[in-house]
């Protein structure tokens, strides 16, 4: 029995998990009650899928026991706290739910509830491979917990291959050639991702997206890295970077820099010369590298503001189908949607508005959710009605999902 998917009575009605497992076998006992997600209704067709990091850790997620670079980068200590009691972080703004590792249930189960009720169809997971070097095997850790709750709220995934390690793999002793890591992190997507209901499908293919390349730079090398995938994914690579995977590219996408006027030139002059093409929106670049030292300057930076607003209505006008949101969670370069401190809902609300979400904002209580949930650690009772809230949450039942909480509170 999933332990989200069915959510047990328990707490509520005064039984026991045992008594309602019961049921399950034919004896007497209080009935389960099953939530299955509801898709959001929205009138805009284009498919939104949102880029995601799951790359932070705390002081009691990490192995070493210290806060995750994401959090510190080379000189803040997160254990300082203000007089608001936020912690000092590598970011110009901070998580309204305050900084998080990437793994906990709860942040996820925070964030995909966030994303549904914004109209986001998906998420493009940064993956960094399957190695045990560095914080990779971490991330994709992380990866699967997110993964492991999509089906339960009703979302989309498809991975953003990081090829930029694959030498690191290789002078680490691990694989004897990056087109050999590469084979490897392949197979592992195919017996574990690829398959699933929940991998975004292009023409029946699995969506894979790859963040540049910027190690495997010539088609030979894609070819081989596809040798063994059956069948081959529908790949994409950074806008203007398709002829390094020759004909394993289906397309591009494209991402944020310096200003919009790049983003207005790839619809109007790159889009019209490719077979398949992805968009993008972003509220801002704002990086912390420098304040935070954890490397240089990107050197330029996007306002935020009107940004996101300019950059929807741009996706709007080129009429692409797919759109990415650029992105839900990177603090260290200033793109992220999630709510913060400085934006509050502001972000999710526009997406919404951009998706066609009819219905009033619910952002507020899907927080409330999540502070309970750490209000009442280790409450069995408690946790039984939340997860009920979330139950109701995910099969757009918010209504019944804010009657819970209230009862709780």
């Amino acid at each position: 029995m999933n332990s989200l998917k069915t959510l047990l009575l328990v707490g509520i009605l005064g039984v026991s998990a045992m008594e309602c497992s019961k049921d399950d076998s034919g004896k007497s006992g209080t009935p389960a009650e099953t939530f299955d997600p509801v898709p959001v209704a929205k009138t805009n067709t284009t498919k939104i899928y949102m880029h995601y990091m799951p790359w932070f850790e705390t002081k009691e997620s990490s192995p070493d026991g210290q806060w995750g670079f994401h959090w510190k980068m080379g000189n803040k200590n997160p254990d300082n706290m203000d007089a608001n009691g936020r912690r000092e972080i590598a970011a110009h703004y901070y998580p309204l739910i305050g900084p998080y590792h990437s793994g906990d249930k709860d942040v996820v189960e925070n964030h995909l509830l966030m994303m549904k009720y914004a109209g986001v169809d998906g998420v493009l997971i940064n993956w960094y491979g399957t190695y045990d070097l560095n914080d990779y095997r971490i991330n994709r850790d992380n990866s699967e917990a997110l993964i492991a709750m999509l089906d339960e709220v009703g979302l989309e995934y498809a991975i953003v291959y990081e090829d930029r390690f694959l030498q690191n793999i290789v002078d680490a002793g691990l694989a004897p050639a990056t087109v050999t890591a590469a084979k490897a992190d392949m197979a592992y997507m195919q017996n574990n991702y690829f398959n699933d209901a929940e991998y975004i499908k292009i023409d029946g293919k699995p969506l894979l997206l790859n963040f540049g390349p910027i190690t495997l730079t010539n088609p030979d090398n894609w070819t081989n890295a596809f040798a063994n995938l059956n069948p081959k994914p529908h790949f994409l690579t950074l806008w203007y970077e398709s002829a390094e995977a020759g004909a394993n590219a289906a397309g591009e996408y494209s991402w944020v820099y310096q200003d919009n006027t790049h983003l207005s030139n790839f619809y109007a002059n790159r889009v019209p010369t490719l077979g398949f093409s992805m968009g993008s929106a972003y509220p801002g670049f704002n990086d912390y590298y420098v304040q935070g030292g954890g490397g240089a300057a990107i050197g330029w930076t996007i306002p935020h503001g009107s940004t996101l607003d300019q950059t929807l209505a741009m996706a709007t006008a080129s009429g692409t189908d797919y759109l990415q949101l650029i992105t839900w969670n990177d603090f260290g370069e200033g793109t992220m949607i999630e709510p913060t401190v400085e934006f509050g809902y502001s972000y999710v609300e526009k997406i919404k508005t951009f998706a066609g979400v009819s219905g009033s904002n619910v952002f507020d209580e899907i927080s409330r959710l999540f502070e309970l949930r750490k209000q009442y650690k280790g409450n069995a009772s408690v946790q039984s009605k939340l997860d009920r809230a979330f139950g109701f949450f995910a099969s757009m039942q918010p209504d019944k999902a804010i009657e819970q909480l209230n009862e709780i509170e």
